[in-house]
């Protein structure tokens, strides 16, 4: 076992000098057995590198002998106190320690192999906690120092900034697992989806038709929703978002852990409206408020007081809006991540896919907009969630009689259709036939007019136009546009030409 002695702090940036004397949490003994199974058993590397780097590391000394291992193995050679020697003879470091005996002294005294992986969480779990601990130094410092190129907005986005990629290394790779592993994982869901009595395998939307068709909102599915504007993308997805965050239940699992039973906690990141706006919109469909009754400020008492009596009952609802213009995918991913860790996450929906940014500056917006896509379905494996992202239509839908959406119409399709599990189109004829309405002299006109409407008023239909999992094909919903609400077609509606 070696001696305790001062070694050097991997710190996130500049701190004081006497955060250096500050006591951090680390274990020299982890070190040291970790690196003794892996010197005798190169094999540990596979079980671990996926968990630490040598920067995890806190003696300098097993941070190079680290980075020494994984350099020959990544090669396909030999890393053992024999091989190692040779690059480290004259490492003034391991000198101070023994020099070539120590190495040997660390796989004499190796742990079982098994036992590696609970060693790399432990170091890594130290690591992070200096970075907290250095990242924490390095802004009560800064935060002392008042300057006038340097304001406090500033040093929170920075410290935000950090944070987020401190989270980020917490993303661990899956790699290969039998198939015995996956099949297990598909009995459990099916197991599910049979318990529930309902034939669905994922979340409901709320919505009877939809989930028949889709079997609800399924783990790791990318959901695109798309449409032309005031078909109702983002009414549709509020209502969905609202729906599954209402029916929101914690229960035992089928496992006999405790979790989500019914329902999820939703997370809405709102690129185009503020999230005042998207909570109105969702009072407007709970209360039974018009929507621009809300914005006027033009209610009566009553509605008024189901307006407020809706906001106090739906206050502690598990769905959280982030508003942030123009936010990065890696930014979105490192807040969905935060989100999950802290309240929980089952279902993410993003509105819109177009006013996303890639992380970095892209040749074309094809390859940009591919970016986005990849990494909102990285998103939903990684945390085993439903996304839905809504995506705007090409002009060309306007150009055909039949205004129905398809595929190709989707802005930078290639990648859109591509890595989306599902692509659905919201689509309402009503839109249209009211633009259609011919002069009041024409009577006959006029009546073949209100006959179509008649059919198609309250009306909407959701086209699933792919489902890599299910069949496609068309959805009728019944839609209020007074309350931007969509709901489950129960009957014909008879129109009045009045409204």
């Amino acid at each position: 076992m070696s001696e305790l002695r001062a070694v050097e702090i991997r710190k996130p940036g500049e701190i004081a000098e006497a955060a250096a004397a500050q006591a951090v949490p680390f274990s020299i003994e982890a070190e040291q057995q970790l690196l003794g199974a892996l010197l005798t058993n190169n094999e540990v590397y596979d079980h671990v590198s996926r968990i630490i780097q040598a920067g995890h590391f806190y003696d300098p000394v097993h941070r190079r002998i680290y980075e020494i291992c994984a350099e020959r193995i990544a090669r396909n050679a030999l890393a053992s106190p024999v091989t190692i020697k040779a690059f480290m003879e004259h490492d003034a470091g391991l000198k101070e320690l023994g020099g070539p005996a120590y190495l040997a002294r660390l796989a004499g005294a190796a742990i079982s192999s098994h036992a590696a992986r609970d060693y790399a969480q432990m170091i890594r779990e130290f690591a992070l906690r200096r970075e907290l601990i250095g990242l924490g130094q390095d802004i009560a410092a800064r935060a002392a120092t008042v300057t006038v190129s340097d304001s406090a907005e500033e040093q929170i986005k920075e410290a935000e900034q950090i944070l987020y990629k401190l989270g980020e290394q917490g993303v661990a790779e899956r790699g290969f697992q039998s198939f015995l592993a996956a099949v297990t994982g598909a009995l459990n869901a099916a197991n599910a989806a049979f318990s529930r009595g309902g034939g669905l395998s994922g979340i409901s939307t709320g919505l009877v038709d939809l989930d028949g068709k889709m079997g609800g909102l399924n783990r790791s599915d990318l959901v695109i929703l798309a449409g032309r504007p005031s078909m109702g993308k983002t009414s549709l997805a509020t209502n969905i978002a609202f729906n599954v965050a209402k029916a929101h239940r914690l229960g035992e699992l089928p496992d006999g852990s405790h979790g989500t039973v019914a329902g999820g906690v939703v997370g809405f990141f709102s690129l185009e409206m503020s999230a005042e706006q998207l909570a109105a919109r969702i009072l407007s469909e709970a209360a039974e408020v018009p929507s621009e009754a809300i914005r006027r400020g033009d209610m009566t008492e009553d509605e008024f007081r189901r307006f407020v009596k809706a906001a106090h009952d739906l206050q502690n609802c598990p769905l959280y809006i982030d508003d942030t213009p123009a936010l990065p995918i890696n930014q979105l991913a490192a807040r969905a991540r935060k989100l999950k860790r802290t309240m929980g996450l089952d279902l993410l929906i993003v509105d819109y896919l177009q006013l996303l940014r890639a992380a970095s500056a892209k040749d074309s917006r094809v390859n940009e907009v591919s970016e986005i896509t990849q990494g909102l379905k990285a998103v939903a494996k990684e945390l085993d969630i439903p996304v839905i992202a809504l995506s705007q239509l090409s002009r060309q839908v306007e150009s055909r009689e039949d205004k129905r959406p398809q595929l190709s119409d989707l802005r930078e399709s290639g990648s859109i259709e591509q890595d989306a599990d599902i692509v659905m189109f919201v689509f309402r004829e009503e839109y249209y036939r009211e633009r259609e309405k011919p002069a009041d002299h024409d009577l006959d006109k006029m009546a073949t007019w209100q006959q179509v409407m008649e059919s198609c008023h309250g009306k909407a239909e959701v086209i699933i136009g792919k489902q890599r999992h299910g069949p496609i094909g068309t959805v009728e919903l019944s839609f209020e546009g007074r309350f931007t609400r969509f709901g489950n077609l129960e009957k014909h509606r008879s129109w009045d030409p009045a409204e």
